[in-house]
């Protein structure tokens, strides 16, 4: 790695094609599916290649890597599981069901809207806040940070911790 951050090209290509093996033993390692193991090698090797300019020669190569290579893996993880919960609830979609009128499933999708809208006024302000900019006005958080003031780090839990009640409000677990 160190002569590919001097500009080597052959050394550069020789050290991703080498990492390859390590990048799979460790997505392995993480539970990541066969199918999708080669989601998890491009990933990595996207993110070796953006931050390339961060390793240290004087630490382990293969370490580094290897802390890259989980964090995708469980990234590809996040996002399989993301897909499966979106399968199952389209599956059980009120819309899908052809004996729902559009009037019943439109008064039920209002009701739903106006209890999330209480939920969330019920919300600390930090919390309230970072759910109207970064959810309902879909800001970045750059965008937000700079709307409110606030640094990107507090928005980041403020939203995370305002889900999270929100979602046992609306599973009735509190």
């Amino acid at each position: 790695m160190a002569a590919a951050q001097a500009g080597d090209q052959r050394a550069y290509a020789r050290l991703l094609n080498e990492s390859v093996g390590l990048i799979r033993a460790v997505a392995r390692r993480q539970g990541v599916a066969t199918d999708a193991l080669d989601d998890v090698v491009q990933e990595t090797l996207l993110t070796v290649h953006r931050v390339r300019h961060t390793f240290d020669p004087a630490r382990s190569y293969d370490a580094w890597l290897a802390a890259i290579a989980a964090r995708r893996a469980i990234d590809v993880l996040r996002g399989q599981g993301r897909r499966d919960r979106r399968e199952v609830h389209d599956e059980l979609a009120y819309d899908n069901h052809a004996d729902r009128d559009d009037a019943t499933a439109s008064a039920e999708r209002a009701q739903e809207a106006m209890r999330l809208r209480k939920a969330i006024d019920t919300l600390p302000p930090g919390q309230r806040e970072a759910v109207e900019q970064l959810g309902l006005k879909e800001r970045s958080l750059a965008e937000a940070a700079k709307y409110t003031g606030r640094n990107t780090g507090a928005l980041k839990v403020n939203l995370h911790r305002a889900l999270k009640t929100l979602r046992d409000r609306l599973n009735g677990d509190s």
